[in-house]
């Protein structure tokens, strides 16, 4: 018996699983089982280790999916017995040993590097950790340019903060490894820079689609294209 994989949507920094909605509502239509939890971006680690526990709760076969950030706690989360592809959109795809600031040092900074707010949040033992989202003014141009400023200013106050720490946090593992994976770089993404998606998808061996002038938000401007290519995988590994 064959058995269709639920596609696990894993949104990165300054989003929510809202930002999937276009996607969602694209596979719902296309019969793809699909969930999109939250997650956590308190550290790649424990965020890998939700992600990982979210998937192993899922009976059958998983299709990994991520967004950004996400695209780094897929890669370790990947891990799980019953994942069986890892998607990546406008993502970093890291290896193993690799933190994110690594990562992305081996290319020109994008934009994003000097539009980051700080702010601090309480953590255990009465100490401060710092988070980062994008000021406001400069989100719409460096994290959804191709969206409807009406969209983008709503956006903007909604951010999901991340963890700095989680720019110097090692990957413990590289599921693309050992498992298949696709890719799609957003050719106009002003977050991460391109050639940090595409050098990511091309050592992971990924099957990689490119859409020149998608930005960052490529999920939400381009819904039908990323659903395209997560059924892609889904019938690859199906």
């Amino acid at each position: 018996m064959v058995t269709t994989p639920t596609a696990l949507l894993v949104h990165g920094a300054f989003a929510d699983a809202g930002s999937w909605s276009g996607v969602i509502a694209e596979l719902q239509h296309h019969g793809v089982p699909v969930v999109a939890p939250p997650n956590p971006l308190r550290g790649l680690a424990s965020d890998a280790a939700y992600i990982a526990a979210q998937a192993a709760q899922i009976d059958g076969p998983v299709v990994l999916v991520g967004h950004s950030y996400g695209g780094a706690v897929i890669s370790v989360a990947g891990t799980a017995e019953n994942v069986v592809g890892l998607v990546y959109v406008a993502a970093y795809i890291p290896e193993q040993g690799e933190s994110l600031g690594e990562l992305q040092g081996r290319f020109p900074l994008s934009r994003l590097v000097g539009s980051l707010q700080e702010r601090t949040y309480p953590v255990e033992g009465g100490e401060d950790a710092v988070e980062v989202t994008i000021q406001a003014e400069a989100f719409p141009a460096i994290f959804a340019a191709d969206v409807p400023p009406a969209v983008t200013k709503v956006l903007a106050v909604a951010q999901r903060p991340l963890a700095a720490s989680t720019f110097t946090e090692a990957a413990s593992a590289a599921a693309w490894k050992d498992k298949p994976s696709w890719a799609l770089v957003a050719g106009a993404d002003e977050a991460i820079n391109p050639e940090v998606e595409r050098f990511g998808a091309k050592r992971a061996g990924a099957t990689v689609v490119e859409i020149d002038g998608a930005s960052h938000a490529v999920a939400v401007s381009r819904p039908k294209d990323v659903a395209g290519l997560i059924r892609d995988a889904v019938r690859a590994t199906g």
